[in-house]
């Protein structure tokens, strides 16, 4: 599969440089096979145009999400403890990658219905392991037993995504990852109202 082929994430990871420095509409597939040091004509022998390389970006990197927070779970701790990990975690991830915070908090943001559906279901997978812990949290009385469990994962799903948001737009100017400790408090808080 050519997901396995070493020039398939070189493209990946190129295509997050090349879309956070240029913005998705303007970093042509030309732009992005230079910064992978391939052929033009070698993009496509991996992906059929620009959306598919969005889309097998967001699926790759989301991939490191969903693929942290299942070790995160398996880990035996509280659910306030996963919770805790989680979003330490997400924080970790894009602050120390800045290109995929600016591809995942604004330039996917920008992408047509289309994509964004597609992109909605690799999502899905990381909310599904959201949700796990929530449910866990609920069962062991760690969290409120009548809260709405979809309603849970939106609050603390687009808390983290709105404090990665805000401080893209920032320009990293401060450092995401102290932002954890409150983050983690004030949605520990909510979930055991």
């Amino acid at each position: 599969m050519k997901r396995n082929k070493p020039k398939y994430m070189q493209i990946v990871d190129a295509a997050v440089i090349a879309i956070a420095e240029n913005g998705y509409h303007q970093a042509q597939v030309s732009k992005i096979a230079k910064q992978a040091g391939v052929a033009d004509g070698t993009i496509y022998l991996y992906f059929k145009n620009k959306e598919d390389i969005l889309i097998s970006v967001f699926q790759e990197k989301m991939g490191i999400f969903a693929e942290n927070l299942q070790a995160i779970i398996k880990s035996g701790e509280t659910a306030s403890d996963k919770l805790c990990k989680m979003i330490d975690n997400h924080f970790h991830v894009l602050s120390s990658d800045r290109h995929l915070a600016t591809v995942t908090q604004l330039e996917l943001r920008q992408s047509n219905k289309e994509i964004r559906l597609k992109i909605n279901a690799i999502l899905k997978e990381y909310l599904i392991l959201l949700d796990q812990i929530l449910i866990e949290g609920m069962l062991n009385g760690e969290f409120n037993q009548a809260m709405d469990v979809r309603i849970a994962r939106q609050m603390v799903f687009g808390s983290i995504d709105e404090i990665t948001t805000t401080w893209v737009m920032n320009e990293n100017r401060y450092d995401l990852l102290e932002q954890a400790p409150k983050v983690q408090q004030l949605l520990l808080n909510a979930l055991k109202a």
